[in-house]
């Protein structure tokens, strides 16, 4: 989990860091991610970030999707690259042949160390540009001026993207860097010299690196998102986000939660409703 793996690498530095412990209930995927952002914030600055707000709510709607699926997925088997070798060629200085061996371009781009993401977090590429949110992928291709719909071939499946124009080489032809909604993803044209695809993540808790494997990978860490806006929530999702957000900054406080605040409050009304009873003594859990 990205959200994760950041504050692993924020907090490493802390000298005395706590294992995390909890044992996730796929009946109960809102109360396992309550722990660890309970741990995050007990163990971490992550809570500070300006992103944490819209990091928290996609984990949430996530969790929330991911409850009302299989808990068992298959596994998926990718396609093994082989080396693509070139024909022995003799060197000048000896009798033995040298086998010069090619790399595939997603190795070169891996070695070449991750890139700085664009303002949108992705990447401008020669052919296209992409930019990202948590939950979707906008690639923009320019085309020549006046080109037509009737003449752009696009083809968007789960883990593969294929753009192009009709008796030419595709543009864009390789394997998503992670799994699509095909049926929630959409392509258009704009003023006839850009086309524009939106990708919708099956995935919305993570930040792609590429938007096709083999092209150069940006650096996630730097990935600037914009601040979330509640409104746009559901009612139940916005609920549990402010009451998560409201409860971190009252353990940060060292003041009493949510759920500790209505255990006051339901204690101060039968107090009130008993005053015959004496509660000077009383050891309340």
């Amino acid at each position: 989990m990205a959200i994760i793996s950041e504050v692993e690498e924020e907090s490493s530095s802390r000298p005395s860091m706590l294992p995390f412990r909890a044992t996730f209930d796929s009946s109960n995927p809102l109360g396992f991610l309550q722990k660890v952002f309970d741990f995050l914030g007990e163990q971490s600055d992550y809570l500070k970030k300006p992103s944490a707000e819209e990091e928290i709510a996609a984990a949430v709607r996530a969790a929330k999707e991911k409850a009302d699926k299989e808990s068992v997925k298959p596994v998926e088997k990718k396609p093994v690259e082989k080396e693509s070798v070139k024909k022995p060629t003799m060197a000048a200085s000896s009798s033995k042949p040298t086998i010069e061996v090619e790399k595939p371009k997603e190795e070169e781009n891996k070695e070449a160390g991750p890139i700085v993401p664009n303002k949108g977090n992705g990447t401008d590429l020669e052919n296209y540009s992409w930019v990202q949110t948590l939950q979707e992928v906008t690639v923009n291709i320019p085309v020549p001026t006046g080109t037509k719909a009737r003449s752009v071939v696009c083809e968007i499946k789960k883990n593969r993207l294929k753009l192009g124009l009709k008796g030419q080489d595709p543009i864009i032809d390789g394997e998503l860097y992670r799994p699509v909604k095909p049926d929630d993803c959409y392509w258009n044209i704009e003023d006839q010299k850009m086309i524009s695809i939106l990708l919708t993540k099956q995935d919305q808790m993570e930040w792609w690196k590429c938007c096709v494997k083999g092209e150069p990978e940006i650096d996630t860490q730097k990935v600037e998102p914009e601040n979330s806006k509640l409104a746009d929530l559901d009612p139940e999702t916005r609920s549990t986000v402010e009451k998560m957000m409201f409860d971190q900054r009252q353990k940060q406080m060292g003041l009493p939660t949510s759920d500790e605040l209505q255990k006051q409050d339901i204690l101060k009304k039968f107090m009130s409703q008993h005053p015959e009873m004496d509660f000077t003594n009383a050891k309340i859990n």
